[in-house]
């Protein structure tokens, strides 16, 4: 089965260190769906990080707010999560997929790709 979301980008750093994670979907258009970031940390369950509509409007858990950025690059056709000064409590594995708040929409409901570990390290 073809690959619907692709995520890449993750890795193991240190506190405080930076990561930069890319997403491309493939099944949902962006001006339509938006896109979003969740992750799930180890024995938790998923939680959403940030999400961008295509008005560029964004939103973010509160625990990373300042620290971490989304944004779409039209280009590429990526969305991309800027990590800085990141915390052992951001380790998880993380997903893309369409924006949460339009999942009601059959054109985006959301589909799981396998998704890119962070690991931060003290």
């Amino acid at each position: 089965q073809a690959q619907l979301v692709t995520e890449s980008g993750g890795g193991t750093v240190e506190a405080g260190g930076s990561l930069t994670l890319s997403c491309q979907a493939f099944a949902h258009d962006f001006s339509t769906c938006g896109m979003g970031w969740y992750r799930q940390p180890p024995g938790k369950d998923r939680e959403l990080v940030s999400t961008i509509t295509s008005a560029g409007v964004t939103n973010y858990l509160w625990s990373v707010k300042g620290r971490f950025t989304i944004a779409h690059d039209k280009d590429a056709n990526v969305v991309n999560l800027q990590m800085n000064n990141l915390k052992i409590e951001d380790t998880a594995v993380y997903y893309c997929t369409t924006n949460r708040d339009l999942w009601r929409l059959p054109e985006c409901r959301p589909y799981w790709g396998q998704g890119t570990q962070v690991t931060v390290s003290s």
